[in-house]
């Protein structure tokens, strides 16, 4: 491989996850980060109660989308090699710990309301 680009890594991933799925994935994303971008644009603040229950959603959120990889790509922690591979591993832990935060802070935000801190 002589050129790394943008389409090399979204052909890559439509590979390892499928082009519907892929596409899905992106689309719920970014459906996530516009009602985020809502909440926050509504409330005009962060709600600190709300943003501790996201965060202690975190550690479930990263497992989640370690075991969603591992399936994805028919592997097992056996399989991990170097360290690039845990690298890899932990990027997607973050990604997954930050996306899930992010879901669980828009849910509370949407079916609670705009609540005055105390």
């Amino acid at each position: 491989m002589e050129e790394f680009s943008f389409m090399t890594i979204l052909a890559v991933f439509e590979e390892i996850f499928g082009r519907g799925l892929f596409w899905t994935m992106v689309a719920v994303a970014a459906l996530i980060t516009v009602a985020y971008l809502y909440v926050l644009i509504r409330d005009r603040s962060m709600s600190m109660r709300k943003f501790l229950l996201a965060q202690l959603s975190m550690p479930f959120g990263g497992a989640a989308a370690v075991w969603f990889v591992m399936i994805m790509t028919n592997s097992s922690f056996a399989d991990i090699g170097g360290p690039i591979d845990w690298i890899v591993l932990l990027g997607v832990f973050a990604a997954g710990a930050v996306g899930f935060a992010i879901l669980v802070y828009v849910i509370q935000s949407l079916m609670r309301g705009k609540q005055a801190e105390a």
